[in-house]
């Protein structure tokens, strides 16, 4: 048993974490599938698509901005958002990795 990291991640996987927990919430799933490519939404117009009150679709955005899967511009009084993908592909490369090389020393690695 590896118990190394019982107390504490790895400083490179808080971000791993913060990814995985963000899409852990089929809302912000929701919120992310709704982005056409190079889009930006408002806020507002979240709040308009979402059964959601304005106060709930902004905690779900502000949880996936502090993830790093959205990026907020200020535009006049509005704010809008896009697509940071980046990321989350960061994350799952680094669990596929790590998967990989766990398969690996087991014997037991697949495609």
């Amino acid at each position: 048993m590896n118990t190394q990291y019982l107390h504490a991640l790895p400083e490179d996987w808080e971000a791993v974490a913060r990814v995985f927990s963000a899409l852990g919430d089929a809302t912000r799933q929701k919120i992310l599938l709704l982005f056409e490519p190079g889009e930006s939404i408002s806020l507002k117009s979240l709040t308009e698509l979402l059964p959601l009150s304005r106060t709930a679709v902004a905690h779900h955005v502000t949880t996936l901005v502090r993830a790093g899967l959205l990026q907020p511009v200020r535009r006049g009084r509005e704010v809008y958002y896009s697509l940071d993908l980046e990321l989350a592909i960061e994350a799952l490369d680094k669990v596929r990795t790590y998967a990989a090389d766990l398969l690996a020393a087991t014997g037991e690695q697949k495609p």
